[in-house]
């Protein structure tokens, strides 16, 4: 039986945050199945009854998918220290306890899927869903890198196209599932990637390593979710059809929301 910590089962079943379900414990306000605890590192399972001042806390079993078009100098983060723009900023309030499904660097933009249902976002975040992206990347794709897009390789030095204070060094990069060059011009090449994982700054390090500066980012797709016509800045829901291919892919992947 899948358990869970006791303050990540009343933040997601409740409007509590983690930081307050712990408090709640701390002033022994929270019981399971009729016992008052008062330890943090408790752990529950779907059958145990959970009390919060006596009311109990039922099991959420809906869930809301939302997809937003991320824009360029646009944080992936609740806040900031250095007070930069995050994309909640640009998002409705009712959207501020929303969990995105990995993240789209700083300088990166295009379709990104947020949730409430954190058990969902860790299981689209680990699968093998298909996302595509356009570059604009400076330099020539040359044939040791198509090889690469290919084959796939291990870099022992991926740190080109990191964060700075990166703490991952190397990274092993699986072949592209599909990759169009469109052509150079100035300096400059295009092209779409399709990938089916999504490493820290995975694409930023591949193409960093063979020494092209990665100008433009844009992810277009994520399984069969495509941002389209939505525009910089904008969200909107699910579809009735994507929320079917989500329903099937968490029951394929046995994922408990």
């Amino acid at each position: 039986m899948q358990k869970s910590r006791l303050n990540k089962f009343i933040s997601h079943n409740t409007s509590y945050s983690r930081r307050e379900a712990d408090e709640l414990i701390k002033q022994g306000k929270v019981s399971i199945n009729g016992r008052v605890v008062s330890e943090l590192a408790t752990s529950v399972s779907d059958e145990d009854k959970v009390k919060i001042n006596g009311r109990i806390v039922r099991l959420k079993k809906e869930f809301t998918m939302i997809v937003y078009h991320k824009q360029k100098g646009e944080l992936v983060s609740k806040k900031d220290d250095r007070g930069r723009k995050t994309i909640y900023d640009s998002l409705d309030r009712q959207f501020a306890k929303f969990v995105s499904i990995g993240r789209l660097d700083y300088a990166s933009e295009g379709l990104l899927l947020l949730t409430d249902a954190p058990a969902i976002a860790t299981a689209l975040m680990n699968s093998d869903v298909e996302r595509e992206y356009y570059l604009k990347v400076k330099g020539e794709i040359t044939p040791e890198v198509i090889t690469a897009m290919n084959e796939g390789f291990f870099a022992a030095d991926a740190t080109k196209g990191a964060h700075a204070k990166t703490a991952i060094k190397s990274m092993e990069f699986k072949p592209f599932l599909d990759y169009k060059i469109f052509g150079s011009s100035g300096g400059f090449t295009k092209l779409k990637v399709v990938i089916n994982e999504g490493q820290n700054r995975e694409l930023r390090r591949f193409f960093g390593y063979f020494d092209l500066e990665v100008m433009d980012l844009k992810r277009v797709s994520f399984g069969r979710v495509s941002l389209d016509m939505l525009k910089p800045g904008k969200w909107r829901y699910f579809e009735n059809s994507e929320y079917e291919d989500l329903r099937d892919f968490l029951k394929v992947n046995n994922v408990r929301y």
